[in-house]
């Protein structure tokens, strides 16, 4: 196996897998169109991750760090691939910068793009300043300034965080749950808390899905330790007063409705398939997934394959994913992508060339 792998991302699973390949002695390339590495933890300005409560710059900014410390990786921000052709053990990329990279494999980390609260109008996101989305808080809570009202930079006294937002609706053609909304919301809300101890904090649910050891560390810890409180509701809409919002809706637990003003209401969005899928599709000749995700095949024959042998996909590009995961993904993924280059140029191959 010859030539550095292709690693087409540089959010966590792009980033991993890249250090998985120098790890184990192989060159990689590493395709972002950005202009920085690290992804939407980076990009978007993330506060603290879960689960480990770390600091998004410092995690994965670490992780960037050490990437683009590397001589075996050699970093391509502001670009793309164009074309992509070959076979296993033999592919060729042309890149936007006009040069080619001859990968023997290609991981595609290529992730994923958050719900647009404007497509869920009824919920207030583009009528009323003080309705923000979880990726806006990250940014205030991370910036250092604090969550505060953008209206007039006040401290909020209530926050009605909405979950679902992007998620598990079929009116707008997002059937799929994201995941992680519900713990990145209570984590969220959690934050808020710590921060401001007189704020009251409301969430609003259909399902709670703190999936797995989440359930204790972020679900009952924030109702217990931080006062939180959970409403099982059906919102309707979120309209205002001239001064405070005001959800309105049903409590499905009670069976009534419900009408509560806030100074502020938090849009948990959810993920959306990249909006470059159908690119990145057509270029590396893959197939997606009914709803516009890069599809994965089974991982009984191997881990992170898609629908072209050589090209494999990691994290959040295959639909909703955790970091860590992700992360998990892209160091199966670099191993699978080292065993399609020898299978191509191994003895095998060679037997059956002959």
């Amino acid at each position: 196996m010859t030539g550095p792998v292709l690693v087409v991302g540089g959010g966590p699973a792009g980033l991993a897998a890249a250090e998985a390949l120098s790890g184990v002695g192989r060159n990689a390339v590493l395709v972002e169109k950005e202009d920085r590495l690290g992804g939407a933890p980076i990009l978007s300005g993330y506060a603290k991750l879960v689960p480990t409560g770390e600091w998004a710059k410092d995690a994965i900014g670490g992780m960037a760090a050490r990437v683009e410390a590397d001589a075996a990786v050699d970093v391509r921000t502001g670009c793309t691939v164009k074309e992509f052709g070959g076979e296993p053990g033999a592919f060729t990329a042309t890149l936007s910068d006009g040069s080619t990279v001859e990968a023997p494999a290609a991981i595609l980390c290529t992730g994923f793009t958050h719900f647009d609260s404007v497509n869920k109008p009824e919920w207030g996101f583009g009528s009323f300043p003080d309705v923000v989305t979880t990726t806006q808080v990250e940014q205030m809570i991370s910036s250092g300034q604090g969550v505060r009202c953008p209206s007039d930079g006040r401290t909020p006294k209530r926050v009605a965080i909405l979950l679902c937002v992007g998620s598990r609706d079929r009116q707008i053609g997002r059937e799929w749950c994201s995941k992680i909304c519900c713990t990145v919301s209570a984590n969220i809300a959690m934050e808020i808390r710590e921060e401001l101890p007189d704020c009251h904090v409301y969430i609003y649910y259909m399902d709670i899905r703190t999936f797995g050891l989440y359930e204790t560390s972020y679900y009952w810890r924030s109702q217990e330790e931080f006062k939180v409180k959970y409403i099982k509701a059906r919102i309707a809409e979120v309209t205002s007063d001239g001064e405070r919002l005001i959800v309105k809706g049903e409590d499905t637990l009670v069976k009534r409705p419900i009408t509560i003003p806030f100074d502020m209401v938090v849009h948990a969005i959810g993920m959306d398939p990249n909006v470059d899928n159908l690119l990145l599709s057509s270029i590396f000749g893959v197939e997606l997934e009914p709803h516009g995700n890069i599809a994965r095949q089974s991982a009984y024959g191997g881990m992170g394959r898609t629908s072209r042998p050589g090209v494999f996909v990691a994290g959040a590009a295959t639909g909703p994913e955790t970091i860590d995961d992700s992360i998990a993904q892209a160091n199966a993924a670099a191993i699978a992508a080292l065993g399609a280059g020898r299978a191509a140029t191994g003895p095998k191959a060679a037997r059956k060339a002959a």
